[in-house]
């Protein structure tokens, strides 16, 4: 069984900021492979499904805290702990300063960059969880960070963004196949960062 948890924050207000990437991208995996609708549950919001995969279906469980940011790991700790899922099954994808607008890389374990949701579900559970790193770029000054987290993404930025939360759902099937290069690979190769290509004003 797969955990994959979106980090963001709850509420409206928040829906569609920079620091909310996480939520979309597995509500647009949720979607896409049919799982159910969501329940409260571990402070947060589940859903169950399953994801096909070229070997048969693997049983997953989507969850977005809804405990904001700060305190994600209380409800990814408890999750994990109550279905009894090891780190390397969980994948928690999250917004990245240190990558480039629209740039997608996986990781298992290492540092944090200062990022608070991965803080926290390091304190409750150590390191060595997988992560799915989206990038947004960095304002350029420590100071803009937390403004430019907690701002919405432009009008222009939302064809990137869109594409690459797609790119994250279709190529889910890689991911919970445990091809961890290969998912990284095709959701790159279905949306290439714009970084990549000509800048459009």
């Amino acid at each position: 069984m797969l955990l994959i948890v979106g980090l963001g924050n709850p509420g409206a207000k928040y829906a569609n900021n920079r620091h909310n990437i996480g939520f979309m991208a597995v509500d647009a995996i949720a979607d896409m492979n049919g799982f159910s609708a969501p329940k409260s549950k571990f402070s947060g919001q589940m859903r169950e499904g399953f994801i096909e995969t070229e070997n048969g279906r693997v049983k997953a469980l989507v969850l977005k805290p809804m405990t904001f940011m700060n305190e994600s790991g209380r409800s990814v700790g408890a999750a994990a702990q109550f279905y009894k899922i090891p780190k390397d099954k969980i994948i928690v994808f999250h917004d990245e300063l240190d990558l480039d607008a629209g740039k997608f890389r996986m990781k298992l374990g290492g540092g944090i960059a200062g990022h608070n949701g991965l803080r926290s579900i390091k304190a409750q559970m150590g390191a060595d969880f997988r992560r799915a790193r989206m990038g947004i770029g960095h304002p350029g000054r420590k100071e803009q960070v937390h403004a430019h987290v907690l701002s919405d993404f432009s009008k222009s930025d939302r064809d990137w963004v869109d594409t690459l939360v797609d790119a994250c759902a279709r190529a889910s099937g890689l991911l919970a196949a445990g091809e961890i290069e290969k998912y990284q690979t095709k959701v790159n190769h279905l949306a290439p960062a714009p970084s990549s290509k000509p800048r459009r004003n």
